[in-house]
């Protein structure tokens, strides 16, 4: 692909991090769940920053039958699983073409899911002719805690849809700071460390996993155990294999249930992943593992499991499909062993 001499650099502005709008769980009956939830309203469509008058009247001209697509040419700075110190500022640039018909008039760069690291809800894409290459960047912070840490992006035309890439419509940075070993697993594909139970046959959809997602449910169910009085739990990797293979099966199939897309139940699924024991599980959809904490410990039933004194272990899922419902689809389960 020939890239254009006007290739531009633009550079996101620092932003504090937004909440999520908070979303709840769909009432479903199950044997150990007997209080009545709220109701689930779907996540609203991003309304982005209105175009300048410019560029709305560039955006008429642009035949009515284009299409938006593009693709990523290569990270020109910062590839995947760059080791970067805790707290540094860096930038990420990555270069795309606009392969589509369609002009990039009045398009921005959004934020979408993962570990914000400083990055700013949306910014402006410069104006980009079809066939044109043009060079994004955003001013970063790395978090202050050792680990793998993945942001989620998308570009978006100026009603608000996400311009395909590809198959998908995601990209993402991926680093590690600090002393952190190994790496993130690679987008699509699940924890190798984990067999999957897999209700509803293989897997189809382009999912998402976050491991730093997992270790902070974790951290604050124990803290907040601690506090509490109460032994803090283990990460089982047999319950953690029935979590995440219930994440994986609500982002894929769109279910917000205890119920799995075989109509399995949370116990045949750990009992299939070969776990004695299993006590409990509770479930969450959309927004940050902070929002799913807060949202479970001001819901008695979901606060109940967290601080159950007979727990002893716990396995966290947890997956992102950037075209389901809600998102991000949080599994906890618990066991007694």
């Amino acid at each position: 692909m020939k890239q254009s001499a006007l290739s531009l650099l633009i550079t996101l502005a620092l932003s504090s991090c937004v909440t999520l709008e908070v979303q709840t769980e769909t009432p479903v009956v199950v044997q150990f769940v007997t209080a009545t939830l709220p109701a689930v309203t779907p996540r609203p469509a991003t309304t982005p920053t209105a175009p300048s008058t410019a560029a709305a009247t560039r955006q008429a001209t642009a035949p009515s039958n284009c299409t938006s697509s593009a693709v990523l040419l290569e990270d020109v700075t910062i590839p995947d699983d760059t080791r970067i110190a805790a707290g540094q500022p860096f930038i990420k640039t990555w270069r795309f073409q606009n392969n589509g018909s369609c002009p990039w008039n009045g398009y921005s760069l959004a934020f979408s899911a993962g570990d914000r690291m400083s990055a700013p809800d949306t910014l402006p894409v410069p104006d980009v002719a079809a066939g044109d290459t043009v060079d994004l960047s955003v001013d970063l912070i790395a978090p202050g805690t050792d680990g793998v840490y993945t942001g989620y992006f998308e570009l978006r035309s100026p009603d608000g849809e996400a311009v395909p890439i590809g198959i998908q419509a995601s990209f993402w940075l991926r680093i590690i700071v600090g002393n952190a070993s190994g790496t993130a697993p690679a987008a699509g594909t699940p924890l190798s460390a984990q067999p999957l139970y897999t209700p509803g046959g293989p897997r189809s959809c382009d999912y998402f996993l976050s491991n730093p997602y997992h270790a902070e449910v974790a951290e604050l169910i124990n803290d907040a155990r601690a506090e509490a009085g109460l032994s803090v739990l283990y990460i089982n990797q047999q319950l953690a294999a029935a979590a995440q293979s219930h994440s994986i099966d609500m982002a894929c199939f769109g279910l917000l249930s205890h119920t799995g897309s075989d109509s399995s139940s949370p116990f045949e699924r750990v009992s299939a992943a070969g776990y004695s024991g299993f006590l409990e599980e509770i479930i969450y959809a959309s927004g940050y593992p902070q929002t799913a904490f807060d949202w479970w410990m001001n819901d008695q039933v979901h606060r109940d499991a967290i601080l159950n004194p007979r727990a002893r272990a716990m396995g966290i899922g947890y997956a992102y499909v950037d075209t389901s419902l809600y998102g991000g689809y949080y599994t906890v389960d618990f066991g007694s062993q």
